[in-house]
C-alpha cells in the first residue's frame, strides 16, 4: 500500500514549498491532489521506457497507467491499472484520501528498474532516494502545455547518488536524475516524472496525457 511505504520511507506530509531550497518531500507527497476528481472519471498516464542495457524489459514496461476509483470495504480508493494495447494488469489499489499514488509508484518502479539493471541492493537504492528527498533541494518555477493551454508548474530535480562512495560501480545510474513536475493546474497534481542517466543509455518517463471517463 502506498501510506505503508510511505510511512516507512518517512515521506508522507504536509504544507507547501518555500522559494528557497528545502526538503522536498512535503511537496512531493503533497496530500489531497484526488479530492477534487470526478470519482467517475480517470487520469491517464502514458510511461514511456528506454533502457539500453535491457531493452526487453524496456518494452515491457512502456505503456499507459490508468487511474481511476474504486471502494474496498467502504473505503475509497485510487485504482492503478496498467494497459498495453488490449492487455492489461492491476498494479493496486490505494487510499484516495492519502494523495495520488503516482509518486510512489514512479520511484518504486526506478527502484526496480536499477536494481534489474546495475545490481545492488532495492533497499540501498530506496534509503538513497529518501535521503534525497530530505536534503533542501531547489524548486524551480516553469510553464508547461496541459491540455492545450499553459499552465505554471514546480520543477523539482534529484540526484540522489551525487557523492555516493559507490556510484562508480553503478553502470552509469550513479549520475541518475529524478525529476518530477507538478502544478494545482493539472488533475492529480503531477504532469510529469522523468528518471534519467546523462549518457542516454536509461530514461523513464511518465506524463499525464488525459483525463476523461474511466473505460
Amino acid at each position: 500500500m502506498i501510506l505503508r511505504m510511505a510511512l516507512a520511507l518517512g515521506l508522507i506530509c504536509g504544507g507547501m514549498a518555500a522559494a528557497e531550497p528545502v526538503p522536498v518531500y512535503d511537496l512531493l507527497f503533497r496530500e489531497g491532489t484526488l479530492d477534487t476528481l470526478d470519482r467517475g472519471g480517470a487520469l491517464n498516464y502514458r510511461r514511456t521506457v528506454a533502457n539500453a542495457r535491457d531493452t526487453e524489459s524496456a518494452v515491457h514496461a512502456t505503456g499507459d497507467i490508468i487511474l481511476g476509483f474504486t471502494t474496498e470495504d467502504g473505503v475509497e480508493m485510487a485504482e492503478l491499472d496498467f494497459r498495453q494495447d488490449e492487455r492489461h494488469r492491476l498494479m493496486g489499489r490505494f487510499p484516495a484520501s492519502v494523495g495520488n499514488p503516482m509518486i510512489m509508484v514512479f520511484y518504486e518502479q526506478v527502484v526496480r528498474d536499477m536494481a534489474a539493471t546495475a545490481g545492488g541492493s532495492p533497499f540501498y537504492i530506496r534509503n538513497r532516494i529518501k535521503e534525497a528527498m530530505t536534503r533542501p533541494t531547489e524548486v524551480v518555477p516553469g510553464t508547461a502545455e496541459v491540455a492545450g493551454r499553459e499552465v505554471a508548474t514546480q520543477t523539482v530535480a534529484l540526484r540522489p547518488f551525487e557523492g555516493d562512495p559507490n556510484q562508480a560501480r553503478m553502470m552509469g545510474f550513479g549520475d541518475l536524475e529524478l525529476t518530477v513536475v507538478m502544478s494545482d493546474e493539472v488533475p492529480g497534481w503531477y504532469h510529469a516524472f522523468v528518471a534519467a542517466t546523462p549518457d542516454g543509455a536509461y530514461r523513464a518517463e511518465t506524463v499525464l496525457i488525459g483525463e476523461g471517463a474511466r473505460q
